[in-house]
């Protein structure tokens, strides 16, 4: 047996309300050549038949496990799904484990989707935490959502559980996973999101959207990426390029509203001793204007596209 077959993966989903989705994500992961050893769906107060189908797929596979929280009256974006997440987290039942995986109820993925990726570990050993690129369904096919090469996917945000644990997993705020990657490379870790038609994710909904709205959505991401510090004269052209992309215009402003009334409010910031220096130096980087602070050692030639 290779040692990509013996690569232990736990995956932990928290759901709530995602019936008309769950189905597909649970036919991917049944479907997958590499399965998880354990796959902790929390049901997150759901009012459909989210339960149901869930509970259904863990009397079929027992390495399929349903928990159940409290419903707390609204779909709390954030906070609300990290501290889901880690409810299921607190419950996992496998102690020998290699990588950790937080997965949302809306994807679908192809079978091969965690051979390869864990293929990409095994060669990396700086890769820390990496997906493939997401899509979503439009009338003329699959359209990619843009993020950075260095952005993991937030929806199935995969992790060698050594750097899982160096980062002290995720904070239970807005922007949870911007501030996961940053973390990661600060302990010294790679981070990609890798451009391989075995690793597309087909994403059914809108990446920055909200059960409110689109501009409810992007205001909301504006207001994470205050939270995590991140600076004005980047939010001003990541809110331009954003505006290049459905929902044209928009978009891109409401993330730039979201950000300047968070701004305005004087909303407290995430906090952790050179976080945000570190953030600024990669943001300037960015825009040509200046360097990282941390230099992890390159991979191996040719692997990423």
């Amino acid at each position: 047996m290779s040692t990509i077959n013996n690569r232990r993966i736990v995956i932990v989903a928290p759901v709530r309300d995602e019936a008309q989705y769950l189905q597909g994500t649970i036919d991917s992961i049944i479907s997958q050549k590499l399965r998880p050893v354990e796959w902790i769906l929390v049901d997150d107060g759901s009012t459909d038949n989210t339960f149901a189908i869930a509970e259904k797929a863990s009397q079929q596979y027992p390495w399929i496990r349903v928990v159940q929280r409290k419903d707390r009256g609204v779909r709390a974006v954030g906070p609300g799904v990290v501290n889901a997440f880690y409810f299921g987290y607190d419950r996992i039942q496998t102690i020998d484990y290699d990588y950790i995986c937080k997965m949302d109820g809306d994807i679908e993925i192809g079978p091969d989707y965690f051979s390869t990726l864990i293929g990409y570990f095994e060669k990396d050993l700086y890769l820390g935490s990496a997906s493939g690129k997401h899509f979503i369904e439009e009338t003329e096919g699959l359209v990619e959502e843009r993020t950075s090469d260095e952005m993991v996917a937030g929806m199935v945000n995969f992790y060698r559980r050594e750097c899982f644990e160096a980062i002290n997993g995720f904070v239970r705020q807005v922007h949870w996973d911007g501030i996961a990657y940053h973390k990661a490379r600060i302990e010294g870790w790679r981070t990609r999101s890798i451009r391989n038609p075995k690793l597309d994710i087909i994403h059914k909904r809108q990446m920055g959207s909200s059960h409110k709205g689109i501009w409810h959505g992007r205001m909301r991401w504006g207001r994470g990426q205050y939270f995590m510090g991140t600076h004005p004269f980047y939010i001003l052209p990541m809110g331009f390029y954003r505006m290049l992309e459905k929902p044209y215009i928009i978009g891109g402003l409401g993330i730039i509203a979201g950000y300047f009334k968070a701004m305005k409010e004087n909303m407290p910031r995430f906090e952790e001793r050179g976080f945000r220096a570190s953030l600024h130096a990669w943001q300037f980087e960015k825009l040509k204007m200046g360097r990282r602070l941390e230099r992890i050692p390159d991979p191996p030639k040719g692997l990423y596209p």
